[in-house]
């Protein structure tokens, strides 16, 4: 199930399990193929799921620059190109719903469906809560005493508080990458997915708001919307029975 490829000279972790039709998860930012754990046990015995530790996440090597979606998304390729898998239903998270789109865009014929889970393809806007704003200018004063003690043990309360602690925890190389990929608006890929396509979203999503949800299913032809109440950006941890059937009966849906 756990196995080790490499790939543009970076050493790639990734889980693959089932025996059937492949359905490729990719994760989202700060995530790993472990965050999809029980979705990979629910689908795996229905499909052949692959989930691979996305370079700079999970237990796979970092990048070796910060890369931007086209980079993740050719990088996304030449793994499945490895595994010699090119027909499968493809589904990505948040982050993973940008390299998602931009794959299915490039090369279509890979892809029999897409599923976008509170997909990062709208370019985020300044959406700083007044306690992230807060712990923003609390990060400026701060930073002269990076080393104290007391400081350094407040730290994860204060990641708790203002939500960005997959910022601020990362290093600095994967730091420039999340400021590339978040300034990225993928919109004028979803113009051109031909493929059936399914748009899930947490009902009270705060990273990518349900908002977005509504301006990428009007930009893909026939897309459908299935909104997961009570549930934030996370619909794979909180609510994971619900999503694998939602992926299920989608994928099994006769076109």
């Amino acid at each position: 199930m756990n196995k080790k490829t490499t790939i543009q000279g970076l050493k790639i972790h990734y889980i693959k399990k089932g025996k059937k039709d492949p359905l490729v998860i990719l994760h989202g930012w700060g995530g790993s193929s472990n965050s999809w754990s029980k979705i990979i046990d629910s689908l795996s015995e229905k499909y052949t799921v692959i989930c691979p530790d996305l370079p700079g996440f999970g237990k796979s090597d970092d990048p070796k620059r910060a890369w931007n979606i086209n980079e993740y998304s050719d990088f996304v390729l030449d793994f499945l190109d490895k595994l010699k898998i090119n027909d499968f239903y493809l589904l990505g998270h948040s982050f993973g719903g940008g390299i998602a789109i931009k794959i299915t865009a490039k090369k279509p014929q890979l892809i029999k469906k897409l599923i976008l889970c509170d997909a990062a393809i709208v370019r985020a806007k300044e959406r700083l809560t007044p306690r992230q704003k807060i712990v923003k200018l609390g990060a400026k004063i701060v930073k002269p005493l990076k080393n104290n003690k007391i400081i350094e043990s407040i730290k994860p309360l204060a990641y708790r508080l203002a939500g960005t602690k997959d910022y601020f925890s990362a290093n600095n190389l994967m730091k420039e990458t999340f400021k590339k990929v978040r300034r990225e608006d993928l919109r004028a890929f979803a113009s051109y997915i031909k493929k059936p396509t399914l748009i899930i979203w947490g009902e009270n999503d705060k990273i990518t708001p349900l908002e977005d949800a509504y301006i990428i299913k009007d930009m893909i032809d026939e897309a459908e919307l299935k909104i997961i109440e009570d549930t934030d950006h996370s619909p794979h941890l909180r609510k994971p029975d619900e999503l694998s059937k939602t992926i299920e009966d989608f994928i099994k849906k006769q076109v």
